[in-house]
């Protein structure tokens, strides 16, 4: 078999789709071979000049000495040169299904979000009013289960541990409904964006307390709210 030329993409792709296949988030494949857990984190793919960065050799070994994976089937896993990336044939499906366990996570449950890092959330307009990301500051992520509508956010410092962690990310779902207890990030006209948890939801707006502990609910009016998405999944 051939190697194809991997490109920057390819080889995130690959290592997530490794981690998938062992059952682990890709911090979980970088904590298990050694690494630094935020190793493989989204934020870390792109420099903040907007650059490629490119996972070390010795990390790419790490991970396929614990995983026992030879090499040729981690190429597998990118879909680099199988047809995948530009819709020619059904080999790269076929190679992809073979690869991760005779197709037990299919191809198309498995999308690309856009993700972002807490404190780059914090420092701009990463939204339109809808909600839809916007702006140079988004990377992305590959996670299976995620609808079309869904984003990342990257969880930075330690603000809301121990629910979230530094390195965790929130997979959140613009539009879906929205009940007691849920957690949420939602968008202000303010131009600020908020991770909550919701006491409660009327027709007047929100009432919502911090994510870590409760206290006095905070009261964000329906006029005020720009959008809500209800955090479905952490990969941790």
């Amino acid at each position: 078999m051939s190697v194809p030329m991997l490109q920057h993409a390819d080889v995130w792709r690959g290592i997530d789709r490794l981690a998938q296949k062992h059952g682990l988030s890709a911090s979980g494949l970088a904590r298990r071979a050694g690494l630094d857990p935020t190793a493989f984190n989204p934020s870390k793919r792109i420099t903040r000049e907007g650059r490629p960065r490119w996972p070390s050799t010795e990390s790419l070994s790490k991970i396929l000495t614990v995983t026992g994976e030879p090499f040729v089937d981690f190429v597998l896993l990118t879909g680099a040169g199988n047809g995948e990336a530009n819709g020619n044939g059904h080999g790269g499906a076929a190679a992809y299904d073979q690869a991760i366990g005779g197709g037990r996570l299919m191809r198309n449950a498995t999308r690309t979000i856009p993700v972002i890092t807490l404190d780059r959330l914090a420092a701009g307009d990463c939204f339109d009013g809808s909600g839809m990301p916007v702006g140079n500051d988004w990377g992305h992520l590959e996670f299976t289960g995620a609808g079309k509508d869904c984003f990342g956010v990257e969880i930075t410092g330690g603000d809301f541990d121990p629910i979230y962690r530094d390195g965790d990310t929130l997979i959140a779902a613009r539009g879906a409904e929205i009940r007691r207890g849920d957690r949420i990030i939602i968008g202000t006209t303010a131009g600020t964006v908020l991770v909550r948890k919701v006491v409660r939801h009327d027709a007047d707006g929100f009432y919502l307390e911090a994510i870590r502990q409760g206290g006095q609910p905070q009261f964000v009016p329906q006029d005020q709210v720009r959008f809500t998405a209800r955090i479905q999944w952490v990969s941790q």
